[in-house]
């Protein structure tokens, strides 16, 4: 996977931001939001693009399981258990635990704002990098299903 310049970014301003005083906070609290924001919306670009290169085989697993997932939540099921689905499994699973993390994220920010807590800001960046570490993974998976659901020459 390559590296993101606003993922790379976001990163930098959250690790000097777990160390930023309350002053420091609410100065930078937008920035830190906006970065967040960009940094966010690059991944979920490279998904999306890594996702739309996969073979209908393979998206067709993926939408059967995220349709399972909306009409039954936390249930992974399927009817087919062919290798793609098999892959869109692990993509699924490494997908739905980088949105937990991102929403548990941005729920934290949000609570740090409504309460002016450092605490909880700091904690929100902490929780903010180990969306986007999540996040990458989720991406490497979609890609390493991408290169196994390639036709073999």
């Amino acid at each position: 996977m390559r590296k993101l310049s606003e993922v790379e970014e976001a990163r930098a301003l959250m690790t000097e931001g777990i160390e930023w005083s309350v002053v420091r906070w609410l100065r930078e609290k937008k920035r830190a939001r906006k970065a967040a924001d960009r940094a966010d919306a690059a991944l979920d670009a490279l998904n999306q693009q890594t996702k739309d290169s996969w073979n209908e085989e393979l998206k067709a697993a993926y939408r059967e399981l995220a349709a399972a997932a909306a009409a039954n939540p936390g249930k992974h099921s399927s009817t087919i258990d062919s290798p793609a689905m098999v892959l869109a499994k692990t993509v699924k699973k490494a997908d739905d635990a980088a949105h937990r993390a991102r929403m548990d994220a941005e729920d934290t920010f949000d609570e740090a704002e409504r309460q002016l807590s450092t605490r909880l800001a700091r904690e929100g960046a902490r929780k903010a990098l180990v969306s986007w570490d999540l996040q990458e993974a989720a991406i490497r998976k979609s890609e390493a299903a991408l290169e196994a659901g390639k036709p073999k020459s």
